[in-house]
């Protein structure tokens, strides 16, 4: 697996590398965000990873960016995971077109999981309440979300 990891944290390149990295895993990591869009023209990756915030272009503008550059067919569809620094930014991270999300502060587990989701070309949704968690409780008052 290739993984394409947007950010200027070197905390995060730790954290993300320690928990995904492997044999046959491999990163690029893009401490600008500008640097995506032709990282990804030059190496499709498996994964694209994004921090909230990068410097000079975050996380959503990035995903943005991607996805218009891939419906003018100049970039493949890539499966973008991002790295929310707060619950707000779940709309944020939705309306960019991001296929999943984590909130940190990360732990490897969750970040295994979500990993294989997104690549899988599934989603990963932390943040929001599964149909289950919403479902009326027998009193007929919504049941606790978290």
């Amino acid at each position: 697996m290739h993984v394409i990891l947007a950010t200027d944290a070197d905390w995060l390149i730790d954290e993300v590398t320690a928990a995904l990295g492997g044999p046959d895993t491999s990163f690029t990591v893009c401490r600008d965000g500008r640097a995506v869009a032709p990282t990804v023209k030059a190496r499709t990756p498996d994964l694209v990873i994004l921090d909230m915030q990068i410097g000079t272009m975050g996380g959503v503008a990035v995903t943005m960016d991607l996805r218009l550059d891939e419906s003018g067919g100049t970039l493949p569809h890539v499966p973008i995971l991002m790295l929310l620094d707060r619950d707000v930014d779940i709309h944020l991270a939705r309306r960019s077109g991001s296929d999943g999300w984590l909130i940190k502060p990360l732990d490897s587990l969750r970040l295994r999981r979500a990993a294989r989701a997104v690549a899988g070309g599934g989603c990963y949704a932390e943040g929001i309440p599964t149909p289950a968690e919403t479902a009326e409780s027998p009193d007929g008052e919504p049941a606790n979300a978290g």
